[in-house]
């Protein structure tokens, strides 16, 4: 384990934050960010992105200090983006652009000049990152609502990255990333020249950081090396804090027994004291000798209470020392599915009618043919994979009933209660609690019931009153799966689009083992080719950008680009 030293450049002093309904978040804490590459983990709600909101400037403390050296960038989990803009105005170029298409049709205005600056190359280096981060097809005068969820992250990338600050915080950023993005960002990681923190779940990611900070308990640990040493070295803490743990129950228990050993001695010691007053012993001395005994026995019972209470102060720090990070505890609804039974059937694919940006095209040589209709039947586990941009979350919500074809409605396509996971988890009411809100999807669900379901989602008491508003991105990825979860009738189809997008590693694993034990259908939709491996997919889809969907062979795991074909 290793401390930042002078050279920090982010620095926080006695940093408390609340949200306003008076949740907090943050108090008193102490840390500094050198130099490098900095990987900030934690559970979900352990303030990471309130810490990155905090450091870019975005809220303001409730008490202490966050002083940075030089300008800073930030990439929020969800950029919120104008969809009536343009790709060079998320790039923040076009400005520039237009003072530089004036100048260039002969206009000599002195304030487009001030405009341009001495950035005469503008345009040069913002399409040179965006080939560089794998957007070679986006056009600068595009429109942003065209961009899909992974294109739109990979854009603001290229806008902080042509920026250049000093410090470079990104939070989540391989969210809605296809395989290839991922790759380009990595790249893109590993050759930037200044400070940056990163918040992310992506293991990839984070074997590539110089130091991992870790997040919990209101505090924040340093640790050199990437995420790879960060585990070993918890691990070894762990196995000595567990040792601990082990001797000092065992000092309990040996202190518990000589209490009671002298307990039973010490009333061995009074009967024959008391046989002996009353066979003739004088009274004088019987009782002197019993006053003796009495002082003997509290001293002896005194030392023997320090001991135990000693021993059991000594297994409270050990039990201390040893994480007991909270991890959701995912019941799906036993909802078992007739291996013959078909649950979902969507006509209307050949040759990508259905996908509203698609190019028709004819068959592609070597490739294998588009699939006419998409069936699911019985308990399939089907990962639904493609670049960004080709049409996967925009598939799940034909098959949710959300969009029709072509302004056509398709008629019923799912069979079964339906269960959708959206992309950017927004379907609760965010003026609402969490509890309100699953009582929105279980109405027939008692307020006890609610509590009791939501309290395996790690919304306990107080908590299950939170404004949906206030909650952070792994708490509301909770919480949509609550509801999700919860809701009556049972859903026996999942579609899940990026489900491990908001959530930590250790709740990711969660999932990936309650997922594994499901009974129903899956469609899932994720980037994540370790997470669909451990939910034991059984069939494999590709969709390109023609909107051609077709069988796909599974990635072999030593060729992980083959997920986006």
């Amino acid at each position: 384990m290793s401390s930042v030293g002078g050279n920090a450049a982010i620095v926080c002093h006695n940093l408390s934050f609340s949200w306003p309904d008076g949740t907090r978040v943050l108090d008193g804490l102490d840390v500094a960010f050198g130099p490098g590459r900095t990987g900030l983990i934690g559970v979900n709600g352990a303030g990471k992105s309130t810490l990155l909101r905090l450091i870019a400037g975005q809220l303001q403390p409730g008490a202490g200090t966050v002083a940075t050296a030089g300008s800073v960038g930030y990439l929020r989990q969800d950029p919120a983006l104008d969809a009536t803009a343009s790709v060079a105005s998320l790039l923040g170029v076009s400005e520039r652009l237009a003072a530089l298409r004036a100048i260039e049709g002969g206009s000599a205005e002195q304030a487009l000049y001030d405009a341009v600056g001495e950035d005469w190359d503008v345009e040069e280096r913002a399409r040179g990152w965006l080939d560089r981060l794998g957007l070679g097809h986006l056009k600068l005068n595009d429109p942003v609502r065209r961009l899909s969820g992974g294109e739109a992250v990979m854009t603001a990338l290229a806008a902080l990255f042509l920026r250049r600050p000093a410090v470079l915080l990104l939070d989540e950023p391989t969210n809605n990333l296809d395989v290839d993005a991922r790759q380009r960002l990595y790249d893109a990681v590993a050759g930037w020249p200044g400070l940056m923190v990163i918040v992310s779940h992506d293991r990839e990611l984070l074997s590539l950081v110089d130091q991992v900070a870790d997040l919990s308990g209101g505090s924040v640990r340093m640790y050199g090396g990437n995420l790879a040493a960060y585990e070993a070295l918890v691990a070894t803490e762990q196995e000595a804090a567990e040792r601990a743990v082990n001797a000092a129950q065992a000092d309990v228990r040996r202190e518990k027994r000589d209490l009671v050993d002298s307990q039973v001695k010490q009333a061995r010691r009074d009967r024959a004291g008391r046989k002996a007053a009353t066979e003739g012993m004088p009274r004088i001395i019987a009782h002197a000798r019993k006053r003796h005994a009495q002082e003997t026995a509290g001293r002896i019972q005194g030392i023997h209470a320090g001991r135990l209470a000693a021993a059991r102060d000594r297994l409270a720090s050990a039990q201390e020392a040893v994480r007991g990070d909270a991890e959701i505890r995912v019941d799906l609804p036993g909802t078992a599915v007739p291996a013959g039974r078909t649950v979902l059937r969507l006509n209307e694919l050949a040759n990508g009618s259905w996908h509203p940006f698609a190019v028709p095209s004819g068959p592609v040589p070597d490739e294998p043919p588009p699939l006419a209709e998409l069936i699911v039947r019985g308990p399939e586990r089907i990962a639904l994979t493609g670049r960004n941009g080709a049409g996967k979350t925009t598939l799940l919500r034909i098959l949710t009933g959300e969009l029709d074809i072509g302004g056509q409605a398709v008629g019923p396509i799912a069979l079964v209660p339906v269960g959708y996971l959206p992309q950017r988890l927004d379907v609760l009411d965010a003026t609402l609690s969490v509890a309100e809100n699953v009582r929105l999807a279980a109405p027939s669900a008692s307020p006890n019931e609610v509590r009791a379901g939501l309290a395996r989602f790690l919304f306990r008491g107080p908590r299950a009153d939170q404004p949906v508003a206030s909650l952070s991105g792994g708490e509301r990825f909770r919480a949509v799966l609550a509801a999700l979860l919860l809701a009556t009738p049972p859903p026996q189809l999942l579609l899940l689009d990026e489900p491990t997008n908001n959530l930590d590693l250790a709740s990711a694993r969660q999932l990936a083992q309650a997922l594994d034990c499901y009974q129903g259908a899956l469609l899932v939709v994720s980037h994540d080719l370790p997470f669909l491996r451990s939910i034991g997919i059984t069939r494999w889809l590709r969709l390109d950008r023609s909107g051609r969907l077709a069988q796909a062979e599974p990635p072999s795991p030593d060729r992980d680009r083959d997920l986006d074909g």
